[in-house]
């Protein structure tokens, strides 16, 4: 945290209130981690029989489907590992990272170093990609090698880190240089793409101490920002490949609160590190506006899409509201408060984890549902589905102890 950070707060009695509330939910926190939802995916999630970790668990963690999602198991690998080197290590942790790793380098890969999208049990082949999403495959591979390796010190996983890190990034300029199948098609940049190279690079640099993917954040950093539109006061989802906004078309005009959220609490991890003040207030200011435009003022909660013009949504998926937005609009509003000191992202904060705890968590057989419709209602019981996996909710939880811990020093070091 940076030196001159101290909390804009008018009196010592607010202060002292906002303390105690940041120490409670501190320790509710802890709870649900390491109590809740590590152990209900330590007890289903691995498969001890083929290898590797199953993808779909209904509400009580049954199996009810033995594909197994890479996305799902490197995000488990990378969790299970960061979750070793932390304080709560424990050996077990380990031995489950590993579990996957291996099953994952052995069956997973492609001639080329590259994944497949979806194996069976076994883990044969049974998707080579999914549209719009495949690219992302070596990302999350890169981050649970990096992570494994920041646990092990051993090579091979760097090795796997670093191959998966390249073939991502060369994937992302291949996507931005192919020309559309047929004359009609529209070609976009995606902020998912950038979003995901800042953090997957930012993983390495620190999984292997040392700065050498400096530039590749930057310029993904950069780029991030060529998504939000000033008029309209929104990050888009999408923009032309010439830097311009698109509003004839629902894809054009796509708002996803949440990935514009990550993407702003990505960025502030980054420039806190470099004791960048002037990208700290810049990110601290968008995240602002995007807390705003992306909370439901009717029935609460982060949106899961918007419209930036207010036009219907094609897909029925724009009436859920899922665990990951909650998760990661907690995270970029306790970080812009740590940061900046300013209460609103406090308050902004309190909301989202009101409305979550309430909605999502599952108290009576552990971890959270993922889907909800707009006033909080469970559409679906299932724990995960090879999308929602042991991810978004540890490492919101994680992420969010380490700054509330961060809080506590600095306010003991005031007094």
């Amino acid at each position: 945290m940076p030196e001159t950070w101290r909390p804009s707060i008018s009196s010592e009695v607010t202060r002292s209130r906002i303390m105690q509330y940041i120490k409670k939910v501190l320790k509710r926190y802890e709870d649900e981690l390491l109590n809740s939802i590590i152990p209900f995916w330590e007890k289903h999630c691995v498969d001890s029989e083929d290898g590797g970790y199953y993808s779909f668990l209904d509400r009580m963690g049954n199996v009810y489907d033995t594909d197994k999602h890479i996305w799902s198991e490197w995000r488990i690998v990378y969790m299970f590992s960061t979750l070793f080197t932390s304080e709560y290590s424990r050996p077990e942790w380990l031995e489950i990272a590993k579990h996957g790793f291996e099953f994952l380098t052995k069956y997973a890969k492609r001639t080329d170093g590259s994944y497949y999208f979806t194996l069976n049990k076994k883990g044969l082949p049974v998707a080579s990609e999914f549209p719009s999403f495949s690219i992302y495959s070596e990302s999350f591979a890169a981050i649970g090698a990096a992570a494994l390796y920041a646990a092990t010190n051993d090579d091979k996983c760097r090795d796997e880190a670093v191959s998966a890190y390249n073939i991502f990034k060369k994937n992302i300029n291949i996507g931005l240089s192919r020309k559309p199948e047929l004359s009609g098609q529209k070609k976009r940049k995606s902020l998912g793409h950038q979003m995901i190279l800042c953090n997957a690079a930012f993983v390495l640099n620190e999984c292997f101490n040392f700065s050498k993917f400096d530039s590749d954040i930057d310029s993904a950093i950069e780029n991030i920002f060529t998504f939000w539109n000033d008029d309209l006061g929104m990050f888009f989802e999408n923009i032309s490949m010439d830097g311009s906004f698109d509003l004839d078309s629902c894809e054009g005009r796509l708002i996803n609160p949440g990935h514009a959220l990550e993407a702003m609490w990505f960025i502030l991890q980054y420039a806190e590190k470099k004791k960048d003040a002037r990208l700290i207030a810049k990110a601290c200011t968008l995240t602002g506006k995007i807390l705003d435009y992306g909370w439901d003022k009717e029935f609460g909660g982060i949106f899961y899409f918007k419209d930036a013009l207010g036009k219907p949504l094609p897909e029925p998926k724009a009436c859920f509201k899922v665990w990951w937005s909650q998760n990661e609009a907690a995270i970029a509003a306790l970080y812009a408060y740590r940061l900046s000191g300013k209460k609103s992202f406090l308050e902004r904060f309190k909301d989202i984890d009101r409305w979550s705890w309430k909605n999502f968590r599952d108290p009576e057989y552990g971890e959270w549902f993922g889907y909800v419709d707009k006033k909080g209602n469970v559409c679906h019981a299932f724990k995960a589905n090879g999308w929602k996996t042991f991810f978004h909710i540890p490492r919101y939880l994680f992420t969010c102890i380490k700054l509330m811990k961060s809080l506590n020093q600095a306010d003991s070091k005031i007094n």
